[in-house]
């Protein structure tokens, strides 16, 4: 299993024992419940303009994947504002 840079670094502090008991789990499981309900919620609408070969690759992809082609798009665009999905650079020549 390849795990990533973000992963390899919770088993290491995990590892050098910097991981903490929490005295009242209840309470922190409804904060990080919270938290990461807060972070997901999908509060905002736009419009934007694809091209119909752009939105049928797209579309394809997603019937592959069963899911929306909305999810998809919307993954996507997550990944790469949270840097999770970079542009490949191609060297000239």
């Amino acid at each position: 299993m390849k795990i990533d840079r973000e992963e390899k670094e919770l088993i290491e502090s995990f590892e050098r024992d910097e991981w903490i008991v929490s005295n009242d789990r209840k309470r922190e499981l409804e904060r990080y419940t919270e938290l990461a309900l807060r972070a997901e919620r999908k509060d905002r609408r736009i419009n934007i303009r694809l091209s119909e070969r752009d939105l049928l690759r797209l579309k394809a992809i997603a019937l592959r994947e069963g899911i929306p082609y909305q999810t998809l798009i919307s993954s996507v665009l997550h990944k790469y504002g949270s840097g999770l999905l970079t542009e490949e650079r191609r060297s000239a020549g």
